[in-house]
């Protein structure tokens, strides 16, 4: 092995075009990280929340996008590089991140954030009890930023208990001078719109749908240079850039699907290289207004 061969993948990832074809494609369907210009610039807005010098009124940020669209992948990112917990004299948990829960009740709330922190609780208790249980947990473990995805699952509720889970997630906020992150699709800025004084406590930051542009084609370069495929797959050439758009409409979530799938059929095949039929092949993964058809 060389530092020459494979020179079409990452230097960091060659090495596994060396192994076997089942570990080559279970290193494609792991998760990992890709970093653009719009996740860092979140990532960094995020990252100053964080060291904000507690104040009365801290800042928030409210993150939307389309569903499959990154929101989560930024999140849960941030969470790995700056919640890591460790003990000084105190138990530190610096990022606490949730999923909302699935309707907009504020003892949901409380609930799963006492379940973040594998804490025991009695449902039965007060949603008074349970905030209370919250706080000092969020306090003793010197919490610096608390994330919520999915805020969107809590319209589900009446317009009322929207108003009341708003309004605990902005008491925890000044209860404990803590920056607070909400996540989820556009559809969710109608929860901030409960109370005009939600709405003016968050900054509102957009993930969009890629264009087919240069920061895309970057994009794609990106996902090729991490594929542990023998051959190029010159997935930048403009005919296939284009398709690769057309069949994602421009959704980072299908195209991390759409090329990953492909490769994993060019490891299958034997070909060792994502082609033009390939994508093509896979054109069902196309959004939909309904149900993606696989079969027939």
């Amino acid at each position: 092995m060389t530092d020459t061969t494979y020179d079409h993948i990452h230097k960091k990832f060659r090495h596994i075009a060396f192994l076997p074809d089942n570990e080559r494609i279970e290193f494609i369907d792991t998760p990992r990280w890709i970093g653009y210009s719009r996740a860092n610039q979140i990532l960094d807005v995020m990252q100053d929340l964080m060291n904000k010098v507690k104040q009365h009124r801290m800042p928030n940020l409210l993150l939307i996008g389309d569903s499959n669209n990154g929101k989560t992948t930024i999140i849960q990112d941030f969470a790995q590089r700056f919640g890591e917990s460790y003990i000084d004299e105190d138990l530190i948990i610096p990022v606490c991140l949730i999923q909302a829960p699935p309707s907009a009740n504020e003892k949901d709330l409380y609930i799963s954030l006492i379940d973040s922190f594998a804490l025991p609780y009695r449902a039965s208790d007060s949603a008074g009890t349970l905030r209370n249980q919250v706080v000092h947990t969020l306090r003793e473990t010197h919490v610096k930023i608390l994330i919520i995805d999915e805020v969107h699952s809590m319209l589900t509720g009446t317009a009322r208990q929207q108003r009341l889970i708003m309004n605990a997630i902005k008491y925890l906020c000044n209860a404990l001078q803590l920056p607070i992150v909400l996540s989820g699709t556009k559809d969710a800025v109608r929860i901030l719109h409960t109370d005009p004084q939600h709405a003016s406590r968050f900054d509102v930051a957009e993930l969009p749908v890629w264009q087919n542009d240069k920061e895309f084609k970057k994009l794609i370069g990106s996902f090729e240079r991490i594929l542990p495929l023998k051959e190029p797959s010159n997935l930048t050439e403009r005919s296939i850039l284009n398709l690769i758009y057309s069949i994602s409409g421009g959704n980072i979530g299908n195209v991390k699907r759409l090329i990953n799938e492909c490769a994993i059929d060019a490891i299958k095949s034997g070909e060792e290289h994502i082609t033009k039929k390939m994508i093509e092949d896979k054109s069902w993964l196309r959004p939909t207004q309904g149900l993606r058809k696989i079969i027939g």
